[in-house]
C-alpha cells in the first residue's frame, strides 16, 4: 500500500514538473512572438533621427507627428486600406467556401477518374506563381482588367492547398452517413452542403480563412503587375513606396507606422476566429 502511495505521489509529481516546464516553454515562446509587436509598437513612436542611433524599450513621442504625416501624406493610405480589405476578405470568403465544396464533391460523391481528379488538383499546387505571371498578366491585358481587383479575388477560388485541407478536415470529420441522412430526408445537395456540411467545418474554414486572409493581404508579387494608379494600389505596394522614397522625404518611422497600421486588421480577423481554431484543436484532439 505504501508502494503504491509513493509511485502514485511520484507520478503526480513528474506531472507537475512537466507541466510548469510546459508553461515555462510556452511563456518563453509566447514572449519571443510578442517581444517583435512591442519593437514595432516602440519603433512607430521614434522619429527618423531616434530610430538611427539606434534601439530603445522606452517609447517617445512621435506617434502622433508620424502618423499625421502617413495620413495625410502623398500616398493614399485609406485607399490602400480599403482595397487590402476588399481583396482580402473576398479572397478568403471564395477561396473557403469554393475550396470546400470542391473537397464535398469529392469526399460525397463517387464518380470516374475521382483519384485522377484528386491528385490533378494536388499537382497545381507544385506550379509556382511567377511561373504564370507573364500568362495571367497576358490574359488580364486581353480581358482589359488591367488596374482592377478583379484580377486578385477571382483567382483566388482556385486554392488547391484550402481544398486539401478541407478534404483531409472531412475525412475525420464528416461521416458519409450524416449526408446520406440528408438526402434520405429530402434534403438537396446545395441545401445539404449549406445547413449540414459548412456549419461542422467551421474550424477548418476558419483557419483556412485567416490563412488565405494573411496571405492575400500580404501578397505584393501579384497586385504589383496589375495594379497602377495609385487609389488601386493595396498596402504591401503602399509601404513599399514608402520605404523606396527620396533621402529628403523617406522616414523610418512612418514606415514603421505604416507597418503597424497594416497589422492590425490581421490580428483583429485572427482574434475574432480564434474560438474556432481553439474548437477544432480540441475536436482533433478528442478524436485522436
Amino acid at each position: 500500500m505504501a508502494n503504491n502511495n509513493g509511485q502514485q505521489l511520484k507520478k503526480g509529481m513528474n506531472i507537475h514538473v512537466r507541466r510548469t516546464l510546459a508553461y515555462i516553454v510556452l511563456a518563453i515562446i509566447s514572449f519571443l512572438c510578442l517581444c517583435w509587436f512591442y519593437i514595432l509598437v516602440i519603433n512607430a513612436t521614434r522619429s527618423h533621427a531616434d530610430l538611427q542611433r539606434g534601439f530603445t524599450p522606452i517609447p517617445s513621442s512621435f506617434l502622433a507627428k508620424n502618423m499625421n504625416g502617413v495620413l495625410h501624406g502623398t500616398l493614399p493610405v485609406f485607399y490602400g486600406l480599403m482595397n487590402s480589405l476588399i481583396v482580402s476578405s473576398l479572397s478568403a470568403v471564395l477561396c473557403t467556401y469554393f475550396s470546400a465544396m470542391t473537397a464535398y464533391a469529392i469526399h460525397a460523391y463517387h464518380f470516374k477518374m475521382k483519384r485522377f481528379m484528386f491528385t490533378f488538383i494536388l499537382m497545381i499546387m507544385m506550379i509556382p506563381t511567377q511561373v504564370t505571371a507573364l500568362g495571367f498578366v497576358q490574359l488580364i491585358d486581353k480581358m482589359h482588367l488591367r488596374d482592377s481587383l478583379i484580377p486578385l479575388i477571382v483567382p483566388a477560388i482556385a486554392a488547391p492547398i484550402t481544398f486539401f485541407y478541407m478534404k483531409q478536415y472531412m475525412e475525420s470529420a464528416l461521416p458519409l452517413a450524416i449526408v446520406e441522412s440528408a438526402r434520405i430526408d429530402g434534403a438537396g445537395e446545395f441545401k445539404t452542403f449549406n445547413t449540414i456540411v459548412i456549419p461542422m467545418m467551421k474550424p477548418a474554414i476558419a483557419v483556412q480563412a485567416i490563412f488565405t486572409f494573411v496571405s492575400s493581404w500580404n501578397n505584393y508579387f501579384t497586385p504589383a503587375l496589375i495594379l497602377n494608379s495609385d487609389k488601386r494600389k493595396t498596402l504591401p505596394i503602399l509601404i513599399a513606396q514608402l520605404r523606396s522614397a527620396d533621402f529628403l522625404k523617406f522616414d523610418m518611422g512612418q514606415v514603421y507606422v505604416m507597418v503597424a497600421f497594416s497589422i492590425l486588421p490581421v490580428v483583429v480577423i485572427y482574434l475574432l476566429l480564434s474560438k474556432f481554431i481553439v474548437q477544432g484543436v480540441a475536436m482533433g484532439s478528442v478524436k485522436g
